[in-house]
């Protein structure tokens, strides 16, 4: 009696094996011709083969997982497919597009919100809230324009121009950290020590918070910034990996550094709105700004209030350490700039300590120079939009319900838009020049175009001058050009220089 029980159990469980596996094959084969129904839909849109059927394109991009710069695969394909490339994974469809028409087209109009598929991801990064529905994030129009109009008058050039003081203050504390190194044989890390100065400008003057990174003091600020970046890229890329037990111990650092910076700008704003109750005397800094004007304007809660401070600590630090790492990168092997440089500054600046917002605007050739370094490393490459009903772009026909991405990086880098695109030039950039149609967005373009653009580079300004007027540097021997994808492109290998003083800046 036992056995026959047994034996009816026994054949139940293959039964419902069987059921169970014909279920999950029955599944897989509609993906499959969900997969292929897709492929038919997108097919007429030139691109690479795929890696593979149901994968497309995703190991393609898997192979750039060591940092290296999935930009360039994205320009080989540009050089080889056209202004428009369809871009396959799993059973979505991307369209790469190069086209500057569609560049103005998507990046100038507000009718075109923001890929919710990409930046929606952003929302939580491995089960921890992280940009949330912040400024960068928002693909509701509405909803980032009432963000936007409160975060506005914290970045006029009214009152950034207050903010100056701070940039001269933090940069002034670099420049005595150098001179204690500038003995020309000490080896500096230059994006080490900017990503300290840029840490310290941005926490003084968005939260009034004074970190004294370039004097020395530990924080866990920069490896939890560098975490969340790494964590980023890598959650875009897979978002299944906070699932396999390998990845768990990389995931759980990421989770961790996404907590501190949110508890920490938790306190931040807390501290920030009871000073406001208690009518105590509030610093002059964005925050309080931002939190003055959204009184009138039916305030932030304070979850949004968070999601823009993880993205102002981001954006405001990383992308200018960068920018100005790769500017020193390649003033080190560009000594005919360098010197152009250095005479505009000595013409304006002199032997000043404290730059004015006036000398700053007078840094023409300084400007050139910058806008050249952000053509050829940008460190906030790419950008997308969302294209919801059919469209047609360089006379190709676009389905709709797709992402469309746009890549600074590779635009910048094509001969045709930039002629001699290796070529390091600031006179691409002077007054007289034909402005770039289209093709030059490292700050996107549009409505929602970087609302610190302005704040960014009055600082890269300052902090460059200061260098210039004070140093001259060279790039150790081994240093390589090369570029590291960590969210942010930045250099490879940190611009390690040696420094001595300028002979002219101790007369």
């Amino acid at each position: 009696m036992f056995s026959s029980v047994l034996s009816l159990c026994f054949c139940w469980f293959c039964y419902l094996l069987l059921f169970l596996g014909a279920g999950v094959l029955l599944a897989f084969l509609l993906y499959c011709g969900y997969v292929q129904y897709i492929h038919m839909k997108y097919d007429h849109i030139p691109g690479p083969p795929r890696d593979s059927f149901i994968f497309g394109h995703t190991a393609s991009f898997k192979a750039t997982e060591d940092h290296k710069v999935s930009h360039d695969v994205l320009l080989q394909w540009a050089e080889e497919y056209g202004p428009v490339c369809r871009l396959n994974f799993l059973h979505r469809v991307a369209i790469f597009s190069t086209d500057p028409e569609s560049v103005k087209e998507y990046l100038m109009s507000p009718d075109y919100p923001k890929d919710p598929n990409t930046y929606d991801r952003l929302f939580y990064l491995f089960n921890k809230r992280f940009l949330g529905k912040g400024l960068l994030t928002d693909p509701d129009h509405q909803h980032w324009y009432k963000q936007r109009r409160i975060m506005n008058p914290a970045f006029s050039h009214t009152y950034l121009m207050q903010m100056v003081g701070v940039f001269n203050e933090k940069a002034e504390q670099l420049m005595e950290k150098l001179e204690e190194k500038a003995d020309g044989k000490q080896q500096v890390s230059m994006h080490a020590l900017i990503n300290c100065v840029t840490l310290d400008v941005i926490t003084k003057v968005a939260f009034g918070m004074e970190l004294g990174l370039v004097e020395g003091n530990k924080t866990a600020f920069p490896e939890a910034i560098s975490m969340v970046l790494q964590g980023m890229i890598r959650y875009l890329q897979n978002p299944f990996m906070q699932y396999m037990p390998q990845h768990w111990a990389f995931v759980e650092k990421v989770q961790k550094s996404a907590d501190l910076l949110r508890k920490v700008g938790q306190e931040c704003i807390m501290q920030r709105k009871q000073a406001m109750l208690n009518g105590e005397e509030l610093p002059k800094d964005i925050l309080t700004k931002i939190l003055q004007v959204a009184e009138q304007e039916e305030g932030l809660d304070d979850e949004l209030m968070l999601d823009n401070f993880i993205t102002f600590f981001i954006a405001g630090q990383e992308t200018t350490a960068n920018q100005l790492s790769f500017t020193v990168m390649e003033l080190s092997r560009q000594p005919e700039i360098t010197q152009r440089l250095r005479e505009e500054i000595d013409d304006i600046i002199g032997f000043k300590r404290e730059i004015s917002f006036e000398d700053i605007s007078n840094l023409s050739y300084t400007t050139q120079v910058l806008k050249e370094s952000l053509r050829l490393y940008p460190p906030g490459p790419g950008t997308s939009r969302y294209i919801k009903n059919d469209a047609e772009i360089a006379g190709i026909r676009i389905p709709g319900g797709v992402p469309i991405m746009f890549d600074t990086y590779v635009m910048g880098r094509m001969e045709k838009f930039f002629p001699n695109p290796f070529t390091f030039d600031p006179e691409r950039f002077s007054p007289s020049a034909e402005k770039p149609y289209y093709c030059y967005f490292p700050f996107a373009l549009g409505p929602r175009s970087c609302l610190g653009q302005v704040f960014s580079q009055l600082e890269a300004k300052v902090v460059l001058s200061k260098l210039l007027q004070r140093f001259e540097f060279n790039l150790v021997e081994g240093q390589s050009f090369e570029i590291m994808d960590t969210g942010t492109l930045r250099p490879r290998d940190g611009v390690v220089c040696t420094l001595t003083p300028r002979k002219i800046a101790s007369k």
